[in-house]
Parts: structure tokens; C-alpha cells; sequence
């Protein structure tokens, strides 16, 4: 494992700048915007990086651009890839892929979002549901390309890193130096990503991991360095509805991140109604799980410029209109 953690430590501007060289390819930097009623709601200065904004709806796509253009290179491209998700990573596979002709199967747990499940459909994915949970299906995916029926793409790589980096390098670059920026934990490339920006760039923004208390595997292994599996991952926010963390991630937010705050699914939906008031934007869970990871420690950044990453916008109606209602979606 030390020899792969060491893999993930360090980015180089230039590499970085080709990625999202190529990245604007297929579209356009996202914004970051510091919205008044947003502002006054937290009581500082607040940046919210617009990931939602991406063609697929999520950071995600920016992976799977950088990973899919390098597998395309090599001389040993594969028949075709497998991988597992609850949506966002499980659209930026098929997406890039359509551009290499290289066909897509993806898995995804029972009861997973249908608007989702279609757009990873639209963007030509072969979707099967399998198993109870995301790390049922992840599993499922890595046995199925044991036996050489694919190969797996894992929603933790570097080249998914490298690529999702990108939206750290405009964050930075264009909104004011931020005294941190809050971020939710899924499989671990977000933060991992803005962790390796803010050190390329020499910058002292500290960096907020968010998790929820119904998938709260994560907070627990940054505390004991153990990454442990829970039993469950029992959150409506399902892009960070995982159980079993990455080793690697594990490690590299150690490393770096100042620590990771714990919400739960009420403060996520809460979290939700603000951004939409304050700026109009539908979050789904795990986009707004920066906003109530900040809004639980606002009282610590009072009169501070902070940041937030709204990962992305793909929620289903009849759970958005939930929120907006006042409700939290159960599970």
C-alpha cells in the first residue's frame, strides 16, 4: 500500500494544466460565485465552486475525461470497462468513453436513483442493479473484472484524481485566497484533489472533509487511521453513501485535510432549502454536505472568506420536492 499511497502525493502544474487543457475539450471551467444571502446566512464571505454545472451534473465528468483519454492511448486498450456507482462517477465513465468507441457496464445498487440510472443510459452506459449497496456492487465489479470480463474502473485512480484536481486549480486561481473550503467524502478524489491543489500552490486554506452520520466510516478512520468497514451506509445523500473506505484516501486526508465533520441527513437537507434561497441552485445531498458541514462550524469563520463545493445537482424531483417541503428523505 505505501508504494500506491506514494502514486497519489504530489501533482505537477503542468500536468495539471494539460488536463484541464483537455477538459475544455468537451467543456467549459465551471464558476465560483460569493452569494450575499448566502454570505449573511453563514455569517462570512462564502465561495460556493459550481460543479453542478458540468454536462453530466457533477465533478465527476472531469475524471473520467483524463482517465478515459490516457486508457485510450495505451496499446492494450481494453474490450470493454466495468465499474460500480450511485450515478455521478457511473455517468463520467460513459460519457468520456464515447469518444473511444469503448463500451461501458456499469453496476448500481437496488433502489438507486432512476433519473440517474437513465442518464447513465443516455451517455450509453450498460446498466445492471446489483446488490443492497454501493460496496455490493463495487465488489461485484471487481470480480466480474477478476475473471477477465472487463476491466474495472475504481472510483479512486489517479488519473480520476488528476482530472477532478482541475476544479480545485480554477477554485483557487479565480475566487480570493479562502480560509478553508468544505468538501463531502464519497470514495475520496474530491477532497483528495483539492488537498493536492492547495499544496502545489503553496496556499494555507485549510480543507474540511463532510460525511454523514448514517455513512460515517470515513470520519472514523481519520480518527483511528483505521479504515474499518461499517455495516451500513444509510444516507439519502447516496454520492456519499459509502461504507468501505479506501485505504489510499484514507491515508492521503490524513495526511492533509484538518479534519471531518459529521452532519446528518436533516442538516444535509436543511443545508439544501439555503442553497436553493440563497442562490437558486439545487444541490443533491452530497452537494450541500459542504454547506451543512460549514453551516454546524460557522460560528468558528465568523468575518473569514470560506469556500464550499456544490459537487453536483442530480437529485430526483420527488425527493427535491421533499426537502423543498420541509422533509428528509428516509431511506
Amino acid at each position: 500500500m505505501a508504494g500506491e499511497y506514494c502514486r497519489y502525493s504530489a501533482l505537477i502544474l503542468q500536468e495539471l494544466e494539460s488536463a484541464a487543457a483537455l477538459i475544455y475539450h468537451f467543456m467549459q471551467p465551471t464558476p465560483q460565485y460569493a452569494w450575499p444571502l448566502l454570505s449573511a446566512a453563514v455569517g462570512a464571505e462564502t465561495w460556493v465552486k459550481h460543479e453542478n454545472h458540468t454536462p453530466t451534473g457533477a465533478f465527476k465528468v472531469r475524471g473520467g475525461l483524463v482517465y478515459l483519454d490516457r486508457l485510450s492511448k495505451r496499446p492494450d486498450r481494453p474490450a470493454r470497462l466495468i465499474t460500480a456507482t450511485r450515478g455521478n462517477h457511473g455517468q463520467s465513465i460513459p460519457f468520456a468513453a464515447r469518444s473511444c468507441g469503448i463500451p461501458v457496464s456499469v453496476l448500481v445498487p437496488e433502489g438507486n436513483s432512476e433519473d440517474k440510472n437513465t442518464a447513465m443510459r443516455a451517455w450509453g452506459a450498460d446498466l445492471e442493479v446489483f446488490g443492497s449497496d454501493f460496496d455490493a456492487a463495487r465488489m461485484e465489479s471487481e470480480r466480474r473484472a477478476q475473471k477477465g470480463e472487463a476491466e474495472i474502473v475504481q472510483s479512486f485512480h489517479v488519473d480520476l484524481i488528476l482530472g477532478v484536481a482541475t476544479y480545485g486549480l480554477e477554485l483557487f486561481r479565480n475566487a480570493p485566497p479562502l480560509d478553508v473550503v468544505y468538501a463531502p467524502i464519497g470514495m475520496g478524489s474530491g477532497i483528495c484533489s483539492l488537498i493536492r491543489v492547495r499544496d502545489l500552490l503553496g496556499l494555507k486554506t485549510r480543507i474540511v472533509g463532510v460525511v454523514s452520520s448514517g455513512a460515517d466510516a470515513m470520519a472514523r478512520a481519520f480518527q483511528t487511521d483505521r479504515p474499518d468497514p461499517s455495516e451500513s451506509a444509510r444516507t439519502f445523500a447516496d454520492g456519499i453513501a459509502v461504507r468501505m473506505p479506501n485505504p489510499a484516501a484514507v491515508a492521503e486526508i490524513r495526511a492533509g485535510a484538518d479534519h471531518v465533520v459529521v452532519v446528518t441527513d436533516d442538516e444535509i437537507a436543511e443545508a439544501m432549502r439555503l442553497l436553493f434561497r440563497t442562490t437558486h441552485q439545487v444541490a443533491e445531498g452530497a452537494g450541500a454536505a459542504g454547506c451543512a458541514g460549514l453551516m454546524q462550524e460557522r460560528d468558528q469563520w465568523r468575518g473569514k472568506r470560506v469556500g464550499i463545493v456544490m459537487t453536483g445537482g442530480n437529485i430526483d424531483p420527488h425527493l427535491f420536492a421533499m426537502v423543498l417541503g420541509g422533509r428528509t428523505p428516509g431511506i
